[in-house]
């Protein structure tokens, strides 16, 4: 079996625009937009190559020092200055520190006032190096992303890679939780649906903010930017529609869980006794060494032994104890996993129509119409299940929508719609099926 050849690290250390040589045709894809953006950034790539060359004590070294430098308020700083800060380290590191930043174009040095400045392209810097000073959570590479999204549409700097970016960490969460259901573990649909409530939560905060972006893109005329917001719309819509999923596995789980006898204690407890103790290894100490004792019995004594147990007095049996008296239960909640409130206000609606006596088709704007963007594309993908004949024969909402006494009937015409977060959508009718089972 043939490896490829390893990069050539020391022609790539005496020839570094020689980045040709790693491709298969000995060109560059110039013609790709990446490609182009990352070339127009060679200061900010050489200041990062700068910080993280090395060891990592030398590393970590650098960043402590180039970001306590960045947080002193000074715009001018004299060495006096910078020893007093920095008075942790002896002076010859102190100089190497400086040197490589002054190197990387991190530090002006002004030899005329003997001052050290900040340069416009640490500001850059310290803006990549951010999230490395923040605490790291479950949900903190959606939260960046969501949060990176907001502030620069609040700022007018939004770019279609950061919508890109994002609308790529939402598919790859998509699949995660997807995977996570189809495992049947209680226990990974449990932690899957503990982060999927915290990105559901994450996404609906930012849903106004998506909103905004694809106006503003449409009054701009940016294509890209209003089809990827679009594409997140679509995508935070399936996150939604996720919640039944998770319901309808938890309750399979429930279901599989079995009862250990009259004990009470199920596999569940356990399976959770177990990931509680620290070393398993640790619970068979002693049982190994218990040997097993075979004993051999004659048919003689095995015969004596039976007669004697016949003839032996037998002890008078105890009289049956009273059963305990019975105790109040203490109070308790019992907490049950709901679907998304959309699909009830949409039977909430129909039912309504049914009661009133509507024999004449409505239109389907107040039904899908309200709330958010993705939240009418989730009412939009629940119109399928009116009059499904095998959806019929299910219990809860599901069953419960698929026998509602109407019928959807899409029509090829669009136009626009009187909604917040909808502009344009298709035309369709809600028909009555008064012999409808």
């Amino acid at each position: 079996m043939s490896h490829p050849p390893p990069l050539p690290d020391s022609d790539d250390a005496q020839r570094p625009d020689r980045v040709e040589d790693y491709f298969r045709d000995g060109a560059a894809p110039n013609e790709a937009l990446l490609w182009w953006q990352l070339e127009r950034q060679d200061a900010l790539q050489a200041a990062l190559r700068a910080l993280f060359q090395g060891p990592a004590g030398l590393t970590r070294l650098r960043l402590w020092v180039f970001l306590e430098l960045m947080a002193l308020r000074e715009s001018r700083l004299t060495r006096e200055a910078l020893n007093q800060a920095f008075h942790v380290l002896r002076d010859e590191v102190l100089d190497s520190v400086l040197k490589r930043l002054r190197e990387a174009e991190l530090l002006a040095w002004d030899a005329t006032a003997q001052t050290y400045a900040v340069t416009p392209l640490a500001q850059q810097v310290v803006g990549l190096l951010q999230p490395l000073t923040q605490e790291q959570s479950p949900d903190g590479d959606l939260a960046s992303l969501l949060a990176g999204v907001a502030g620069a549409h609040q700022l007018g700097t939004l770019q279609p890679a950061q919508l890109q970016h994002l609308l790529a960490q939402l598919s790859r969460l998509y699949d995660e939780f997807a995977d996570a259901i189809a495992s049947g573990s209680e226990f990974a649909l449990r932690r899957a649906r503990t982060r999927f409530e915290k990105a559901l939560t994450l996404v609906d905060r930012a849903g106004e903010a998506l909103g905004a972006i694809i106006a503003q893109a449409e009054s701009a005329g940016e294509a890209r930017l209003e089809r990827l917001a679009r594409e997140l719309g679509l995508a935070q819509a399936r996150l939604l529609a996720m919640a039944s999923q998770f319901n309808r596995a938890l309750q399979q789980a429930d279901r599989q869980r079995v009862t250990l006898g009259s004990t009470g204690i199920t596999t569940t407890d356990v399976r959770r006794w177990l990931q509680s103790q620290g070393d398993l290894a640790a619970l068979l100490n002693g049982a190994w060494e218990r040997p097993v004792h075979p004993v051999l019995v004659a048919q003689r004594d095995l015969v004596d032994t039976a007669e004697a147990e016949f003839e032996r007095d037998r002890p008078k049996p105890a009289d049956a104890a009273v059963l305990p008296q019975g105790q109040t239960a203490p109070p308790g909640e019992l907490a049950v996993l709901q679907l998304p409130p959309e699909m009830g206000q949409m039977q909430a609606l129909l039912n309504a129509w049914t009661a009133a006596g509507t024999t004449e088709p409505q239109d389907l704007a107040p039904a899908v119409l309200g709330g958010s963007y993705a939240r009418a594309a989730y009412r939009a993908q629940l119109l399928p299940l009116l009059g499904d004949a095998q959806a019929r024969h299910l219990k809860g909402a599901t069953g419960d929508m698929a026998r509602q006494p109407w019928s959807v009937r899409w029509s090829a015409e669009q136009g626009e719609v009187d909604d917040e977060f909808v502009k344009w959508m298709s035309r369709g009718v809600l028909n009555p099926e008064p012999n409808s089972p």
